[in-house]
């Protein structure tokens, strides 16, 4: 009975020596997924010629608040320069939980000299078309495909699509969707998106 009761007592501590040892086996692996699912995880065909690293990247854009990442992004340095020009910039830095469609400097180049010319020295039309980028809440992916949402501009504008494929008002493609600033969510768009007049 003694001898049983001996290799019960061995059996019981080999178990709990064993057990904290196979729990720090995993803990590493655990950490690691955790930290991976708080690290921004942008989709679309544009998200690859992001910088990789550095403000401009999605690592560096989650650290700034969103005008600021706009500014430090080599995509969006016409949008940051119109926020500038409109006043905007202070108002969306200050803002919370916000979402972002944030025109690419290929949208803005899309746009007749002319008439780019003739916005950008209008600052109340100005500060209208890019209040309309602007919805006061945190747009979700899976909101996306069948999606209409109100602006700051005080106008609707609706998201379509599917998969990583969407486009906001059936004009503008989502190039590069779900970009984590410090105080907004940012989905590039390849187009500059029009109020209703």
């Amino acid at each position: 009975m003694s001898s049983h009761r001996i290799r019960t007592s061995a059996a019981a501590i080999t178990a709990v020596v064993a057990f904290p040892l196979s729990l720090g086996a995993f803990a590493p692996q655990a950490f690691a997924d955790n930290t991976a699912s708080s690290t921004p995880s942008p989709f679309g065909p544009g998200c690859s010629s992001l910088p990789h690293e550095g403000k401009g990247s999605a690592k560096g854009m989650a650290k700034e608040r969103v005008a600021t990442a706009a500014a430090n992004n080599p995509k969006l340095t016409k949008l940051a320069l119109a926020l500038k020009d409109a006043g905007l910039t202070t108002k969306l830095n200050d803002a919370k939980h916000v979402t972002l469609f944030a025109p690419t400097n290929a949208a803005f180049d899309k746009i007749s000299k002319m008439k780019l010319a003739g916005l950008l020295k209008d600052k109340a039309q100005l500060k209208k078309v890019l209040t309309y980028h602007v919805v006061d809440k945190t747009i979700t992916p899976s909101e996306l495909p069948n999606g209409s949402f109100k602006t700051r501009e005080g106008s609707m504008l609706k998201t379509t699509g599917s998969g990583t494929s969407f486009k906001v008002n059936d004009t503008a493609e989502i190039v590069c969707g779900d970009i984590k600033t410090a105080n907004a969510t940012v989905y590039l768009v390849d187009k500059v998106l029009m109020p209703p007049s």
